[in-house]
């Protein structure tokens, strides 16, 4: 079959918007697949990391294979934390940004995860003939589950079941210390500490690690030898029947044996624990008479507990595709959990015109992509024409795609993934544009998610009643406090903001009890704002701090407005700081206008026919 033929039928998938490209990226080894749908992987394909010289190259040398294919979405697990935007692998040398990358190769959606997180969300998917069980024991349930893996390195994870399926943990157990079992072993840690003042878990239990094991032992044993790899050593044990490399091959799966329990025992992973990786399916039928499940149930008081716990070896291939998989399709649905309009799509979604259909596809996928893409972009990722997408709405009673999205952005619940990315001096300006405002919109969602609605309340109730308020800021804070002077004053409020050090204290010595003071500072920490909060507080007035909640200003305040975001000043002007101390200003007012007992809220208005027409101040976040 010709390759224009194999990617035309490629394209013919089982999701809207095309096949999925998915990649699990080791530190030797990268394998590649495309996903046409739940469950099937196409165009598998296995590459040597040595012949690339970064990751780009490598995605792209796959993919001139399948220059046909139309792909807007891809994940990809690599063998190495993941946390934002740019990575820095552990065992090899590349470094790359998420973002970059995706543009880079012109996709719409590229998430970046751990590979041991990637074949943990794989674990509750697996069939009995994906695994060889080990041992005894019978998973419980709606329990941990745990998984750990031995391969150029040691990956470590587990899934925790919820009442919204699983959540998967970001681990590094690998690099915590190793534990000698006996005396051998003992012998070994300590060969490694000629070499390593830090002796990880990884640094023995994994394929490096095995080889360090063999030079140990063979020390031990007063034998000269020349160094093997992991490999030779493998082949030597089950094929050669060498007495050297047999021992070495007992040891390692005694010392796996060990690290395994001592995880199950810290996650109490009664659901399993699962042994992934390059090397122990290698091993087939012989991990399981090896001294492994011994070790592992080798716990003392803990060995009926461990008795428990069933052990498996993941013997299917390239697992960590489903979970990788898993996770894009979920980053894609963007969790949209229950969904009376999700639930009705998929229900008349039989009844729709074929090319109607398609576009009730990528809705069910991707919720969140139709919510936020303009109808050009819809009808092209559903390959169909944009008025096709408006007879999909209106097949659905709605008036049309605005219709439609109202409705839908109000029943779509779930977060907004969002990450921080550091601004580049290289950064093109429609780079930094959209760094910026990410930033932004993840600093406002952990703002809201951490508001303290009571000390909101409080405050409310403070500036409705206050006879007068008064704004006290300096440097960049100044704006904040104009910004609440002219709402403020505008609800009929005497209202006067003061920067200026030497006015502050003045002006604070002139309030009366009833009077509220609303001081706004990064820091909390400036001197003369300090004293013009305790002349406050000595004449009577209450004071509203809008500052980190572990300052100076707030621990003198009435009430604390807090705003911790993090930003170094010294070094750089503060901006998103001014955009949260404004958003709590803007909640102030809209609290303030809907307080209906304060009096000073209603204005008098002429109407056309001269007649008075008393009604509050409306702003923009209330209804007309």
């Amino acid at each position: 079959m010709k390759q224009a033929e194999v990617d035309q039928k490629l394209n013919r998938t089982a999701f809207a918007d095309g096949p999925r490209l998915l990649a699990d990226i080791g530190a030797t080894h990268a394998r590649f697949a495309l996903q046409t749908a739940p469950g099937e992987f196409r165009a598998v394909r296995v590459l040597k990391c040595d012949d690339y010289p970064d990751i780009v190259a490598m995605l792209r040398s796959y993919l001139s294979d399948h220059a046909g294919v139309n792909l807007n979405h891809a994940a990809l697990a690599v063998a190495n934390p993941v946390s934002g935007d740019y990575i820095r692998m552990t065992n090899r040398d590349w470094e790359f940004s998420t973002d970059e990358v995706r543009r880079a190769l012109g996709l719409h959606t590229l998430l970046v995860v751990n590979d041991f997180t990637a074949l943990a969300m794989s674990l509750p998917g697996l069939k009995p003939a994906d695994l060889m069980q080990v041992g005894g024991g019978k998973p419980a349930t709606n329990s941990v589950i745990g998984v750990l893996g031995p391969g150029t390195g040691l990956g470590v994870s587990g899934v925790i079941p919820t009442v919204d399926g699983f959540v998967t943990l970001g681990s590094e157990g690998g690099h915590t210390n190793f534990a000698p079992a006996d005396e051998r072993e003992y012998a070994i840690l300590q060969y490694a500490w000629q070499t390593w003042s830090h002796v990880s878990t990884e640094r023995l239990i994994s394929g490096p690690g095995m080889e360090i094991i063999y030079r140990a032992i063979a020390k031990r044993n007063g034998r000269q030898v020349r160094d093997l790899s992991s490999q030779e050593i493998i082949s030597g044990a089950l094929t050669d029947k060498d007495p050297l490399c047999l021992e070495v091959l007992e040891c390692f799966c005694a010392m796996l044996g060990g690290a395994t329990a001592n995880l199950a025992v810290t996650l109490g992973a009664f659901g399993g624990m699962f042994i992934g990786g390059g090397i122990v399916p290698r091993l087939g039928e012989w991990f399981a008479s090896s001294p492994f499940r011994a070790r592992f149930e080798a716990k003392g008081r803990f060995t009926s507990y461990l008795a428990e716990i069933p052990t498996y070896v993941i013997t299917t291939p390239n697992p960590a595709f489903y979970g990788v998989a898993t996770i894009l399709s979920e980053h894609l649905r963007g969790r949209s959990g229950a969904n009376t309009l999700m639930e009705r799509v998929q229900h008349l979604q039989h009844e729709l015109t074929p090319a109607e259909q398609r576009v009730a596809q990528l809705v069910l996928e991707q919720p969140r992509l139709v919510l936020n893409e303009p109808i050009a972009d819809i009808a092209r990722l559903a390959e169909v024409s944009q008025p096709t997408v408006i007879r999909f709405c209106r097949s659905l009673g709605f008036l049309g795609l605005a219709d439609f999205k109202l409705k839908f952005a109000s029943s779509l619940t779930g977060a907004i993934p969002v990450r921080h990315s550091q601004v580049r001096v290289s950064d093109s300006t429609h780079d930094l544009s959209a760094k910026v405002i990410d930033n932004t919109v993840s600093a406002i969602l952990k703002f809201r998610d951490q508001l303290d609605v009571r000390s909101l309340d409080k405050a409310i109730a403070l500036v409705a009643k206050a006879k007068r308020v008064e704004f006290y800021a300096m440097g960049n804070s100044r704006v904040v406090a104009l910004d609440g002077q002219h709402k403020f004053f505008r609800f009929r409020i005497p209202t006067s903001a003061y920067g200026d050090s030497h006015l502050l204290t003045l002006a604070a010595e002139l309030l009366n009890p009833g009077d509220v003071v609303i001081a706004i500072s990064n820091s909390g920490k400036l001197p003369d704002l300090l004293a013009a909060v305790d002349a406050a507080r000595a004449a009577g007035a209450d004071v509203i701090a809008i500052t980190s909640s572990n300052s100076p200003l707030a621990k003198k305040a009435s009430v604390c407005l807090a705003v911790d975001h993090t930003e170094d000043s010294t070094s750089f002007l503060s901006m998103i700081s001014r955009i949260l101390q404004l958003l709590l200003i803007d909640i102030l007012s809209v609290g303030i206008s809907l307080d209906t007992q304060n009096a000073r809220l209603v204005v008098e208005h002429k109407s056309n026919n001269g007649e008075a027409d008393n009604r509050r101040l409306m702003i923009s976040h209330l209804d007309g």
